[in-house]
């Protein structure tokens, strides 16, 4: 059978197909994405996929007037060659993950009547998938009641490097492959201070920044591992006692599949503001802290560094369910 992925822009999004497609070893797999974002980065060399597809795709959502004419336009051009794509593999089934990338063939399967599974990584629904939802053919979500899978599709690896943190000798910084400045800037804030209590620090500062960020640790003296894009997130988060993250939905899952507690700094600027809903999931159940950016005070998180991590870091253990992707895979091979 073929089964066509699609979706992405963000690796939030991507993480979705990367964790899925483990389990779809014997499947024709085609991936069709877009120009922009970061799906040719994510897969544009992945072997698993018989044919990568990037259309001329851009969001349509925060445009003016003129840009949502020139994107809705992008969208019906990339729709008829979509259709196109999913004729030639014949295809059995579209999983969509979402965003601005995953329009084009989400139009096209259901133009073909070909089933379409999306996956919502967020507490808040992007919105395109609110628009699909009562045309997809199932709309999983971990955060929906109904969803017919509520487990988070999530690479074993994150599950494999899971372990009880108690003292915190080691924090990771994570602002996403593009960066965040205000992780950035709260990181070389804290650095000296951290240091001082001997604690590690491993900064996710984003490809753009990584020599600026470098450089800064250095000018103070301080030892840290700087990075951007990386297929060894899995390793830095095992590494890490505690974690100050955004709190996009496939990192807030990764790090609690590690049992790694987390502050999480949502991006303000979510559609929908969906980062916070998704940190307040974990919060709720007091096993995570957030803070706003504009509510960021230092003096707090040194105190909770200075915390027992155990409690929480075993919550995240039992809260997460493993054999996400798993069990998405075998829904799709049965179309």
């Amino acid at each position: 059978m073929s089964i066509v992925m699609t979706g992405g822009g963000t690796g939030g999004h991507l993480a979705i197909i990367k964790a899925v497609k483990e389990h779809l070893k014997s499947e024709e797999l085609v991936y069709i994405g877009s120009t922009q974002g970061q799906d040719r980065q994510w897969f544009g060399e992945d072997s698993d996929f018989s044919q990568k597809y990037f259309l001329e795709t851009r969001g349509v959502v925060n445009q003016g007037i003129f840009g949502k004419v020139k994107s809705l336009w992008m969208l019906i051009k990339a729709t008829n060659k979509a259709i196109k794509l999913l004729r030639k593999h014949k295809a059995s089934v579209v999983f969509s993950v979402g965003g601005f990338s995953s329009a084009a063939s989400s139009f096209a399967a259901k133009a073909l009547r070909i089933p379409l599974v999306i996956h919502e990584q967020n507490a808040a629904l992007g919105s395109l998938n609110r628009f699909l939802q009562p045309y997809a053919t199932k709309f999983i979500s971990s955060y929906e009641e109904d969803s017919p899978i509520k487990a988070y599709p999530i690479k074993k690896i994150f599950f494999d490097n899971a372990r009880v943190r108690e003292k915190v000798e080691t924090i990771v910084f994570l602002g996403g492959s593009q960066g965040a400045q205000a992780i950035n800037k709260l990181a070389l804030s804290l650095a000296p201070k951290l240091q001082d209590k001997g604690i590690r620090i491993i900064h996710q500062a984003g490809e753009r920044n990584i020599d600026e960020i470098a450089k800064a640790y250095e000018e103070l003296g301080i030892e840290a591992e700087v990075f951007g894009f990386t297929d060894k997130l899995s390793e830095y988060m095992k590494e890490a006692d505690f974690a100050i993250a955004r709190a996009g939905a496939s990192t807030l899952w990764e790090l609690s599949a590690t049992a790694l507690p987390t502050l999480f700094i949502p991006y303000p600027y979510a559609a929908s503001d969906h980062q916070y809903y998704n940190a307040q999931f974990l919060v709720e159940k007091d096993l995570a802290w957030l803070m706003r950016e504009n509510e960021i005070d230092e003096d707090v998180i040194l105190g909770l560094v200075e915390e027992d991590m155990k409690d929480r870091s075993i919550g995240l253990m039992e809260i997460v369910e493993k054999d996400g992707s798993k069990q998405i895979a075998k829904l799709l091979t049965q179309f």
